[in-house]
């Protein structure tokens, strides 16, 4: 299995009409993959629309990014995309494929970059860690990239951001989170973005 996140930098106001496009382009006969999630940013850089899509494997991940890249108008919706880019994951193999439902109303889509030869030690430390971690809130998907520097990104959902923030502090009084040793792999460089599911979400 492998993941591909597209993040579309859109024109201000162009967002709905972008997710529109995007659905419709989705589901033209020549697409690839599965449609996981489509976020708008709310918190973090603005204006960002969040393509989460599963692929069976590496040759019909690169196959459809060819597409794209091949075309003038990605996803529909390329006179009203300002940045566009594509970033390919692995998932760490512990993790179940992404599970579609209803899981929230706010989404947090967190990377962290990593020190060279972390991939490993990362994916350990959370396979300890994960089974208590998700017994207060369920994890969309961990994953690390495979293009780029290393890094790795998770995907948590929650009710509010009120629970976020109960439930983050709740794991670390408890000692369950951070992963132990995970940490040490990390060079402190972190992204993180609160996005609201869109209407053409499967992830909601």
């Amino acid at each position: 299995m492998r993941y591909e996140i597209a993040t579309l930098t859109v024109r201000l106001g162009k967002a709905a009409s972008a997710v529109a496009a995007i659905d419709a382009a989705l589901k033209e006969s020549g697409a690839k993959g599965q449609l996981l999630g489509c976020w708008t940013s709310e918190i973090g850089r603005l204006n960002q629309i969040l393509v989460l899509r599963g692929f069976a494997d590496e040759p019909e991940l690169r196959q459809e990014r060819e597409r794209m890249l091949a075309g003038s108008n990605p996803f529909g919706c390329g006179e009203d995309i300002e940045a566009l880019a594509f970033d390919s994951y692995a998932p760490f193999p512990f993790l179940p494929p992404v599970a579609i439902g209803k899981f929230g109303s706010v989404y947090e889509i967190r990377t962290y970059k990593l020190k060279h030869g972390g991939v490993p030690p990362t994916i350990a430390a959370w396979a300890a860690a994960v089974p208590a971690r998700v017994a207060l809130s369920p994890l969309v998907i961990a994953m690390y990239a495979l293009d780029g520097p290393p890094r790795f990104t998770h995907i948590w959902p929650f009710a509010s951001l009120d629970q976020r923030a109960a439930v983050r502090a709740d794991s670390v009084a408890k000692g369950i989170w951070p992963p132990k040793g995970g940490p040490q792999w990390l060079t402190g460089e972190m992204y993180s973005t609160i996005a609201l599911p869109t209407a053409i979400s499967p992830l909601a």
